[in-house]
């Protein structure tokens, strides 16, 4: 496998490392299986040389991932700001994974912002902030965080003393970040990297189950109502956008994680470039939007342009201002916008 560390890079991060700690490692809001599973990676990792490791994330995951081993021991800053911010206050190091900005943080911002501690970014999404830390890992060509966790632990001879419960923890977010390897996993390496998970004792069929097939049947019931009441399509059904409120989200008994995947149904349509969701929602008065789409089409410059956000280039997302009838008239505009892309 090839190696994925400058000598720079390698000498940097094993310093950085020997001299820390005390580390705080942390993810963007909402973290997805690849924002988990890297974490939860990489802190085995760096408790087994003897340091002592907070996983923080500025807000839950979803439930589908909650049985991440490890997973019961990460703190939520806005369950539990007051330890958050004292770990923070404490640490020598803090582990920026899967997230490019320090506002993906929201409220958890200000307080990485100003701590003291040293600060490491290991990511693969585009355009990395530069006065994000002094050591930035960024490789956006990658499938996913896990997997740059995991090239970096294998060059450093972290995989030796990895244990099931790290390798399940990578290779959940590399599947979750390739939607079960359908896209963005072209690379053969990655092929290899699995074996080696695998060779520790993981149960990759079980972890797949553990994720996708772990909905309520309020989520069944939810999934069938979206794509028969609330989805319409544009662009000679090239492009789809769909809709969810707060009063849907409610009627349905929505936890989080139950909107998860609904962005790429859309996707299974016979020349369907592009898919938007745009849901209310829960705790802020925003819009999240999601695209997703095949081939070249451009959803990161999509999502720059109209959405506030970004992301890869089949996978992104945004936010838009309240209220939802003008969040629909900005996705239509998106898509009339790039139609001769679609």
């Amino acid at each position: 496998m090839k190696d994925i560390l400058s000598p720079q890079e390698l000498l940097s991060l094993m310093r950085t490392i020997q001299d820390a700690r005390k580390i705080v490692i942390c993810a963007h809001r909402g973290p997805d299986g690849d924002a988990m599973g890297s974490s939860l990676g990489f802190a085995e990792y760096l408790r087994n040389l003897g340091k002592s490791v907070a996983v923080i994330m500025p807000s839950p995951c979803p439930d589908f991932l909650k049985w991440l081993p490890g997973s019961e021991n990460v703190i939520y800053f806005d369950h539990k700001p007051s330890l958050a911010k004292k770990l923070l206050e404490q640490t020598n190091l803090i582990c920026c994974l899967d997230f490019n900005a320090l506002s993906r943080l929201q409220d958890m911002a200000a307080y990485v912002e100003k701590s003291s501690a040293e600060r490491l970014v290991i990511d693969h999404h585009l355009a990395p902030d530069p006065n994000m830390a002094k050591l930035i890992i960024s490789h956006p060509e990658m499938s996913s965080t896990s997997e740059i966790v995991f090239r970096i632990l294998y060059q450093i001879g972290g995989y030796e003393t990895m244990t099931a419960n790290g390798a399940a923890a990578i290779y959940c977010g590399m599947m979750t970040d390739t939607g079960g390897f359908t896209y963005s996993s072209n690379d053969p390496e990655i092929y290899n990297i699995i074996s080696y998970l695998l060779q520790k004792g993981i149960d990759k069929d079980k972890i797949y189950r553990n994720v996708f097939n772990n909905y309520s049947t309020s989520r069944m019931r939810f999934l069938g109502y979206v794509l028969y009441e609330k989805l319409q399509f544009y662009a000679d059904d090239r492009a789809s956008i769909f809709s969810i409120t707060r009063d849907e989200l409610k009627r349905f008994n929505f936890i989080r994680g139950d909107a998860e995947g609904i962005v790429n149904f859309p996707l299974q349509v016979r020349g369907m470039r592009l898919s938007i969701s745009l849901r209310e929602d829960t705790e802020r008065d925003v819009i999240r939007v999601s695209l997703r789409s095949v081939d070249d089409f451009p959803c990161n410059k999509m999502a720059e342009e109209f959405f506030n956000g970004g992301g890869h280039l089949n996978a992104s997302g945004g936010e838009l201002p309240f209220p939802m009838d003008e969040a629909i008239k900005t996705a239509q505009k998106a898509i009339e916008a790039y139609k001769d892309l679609l």
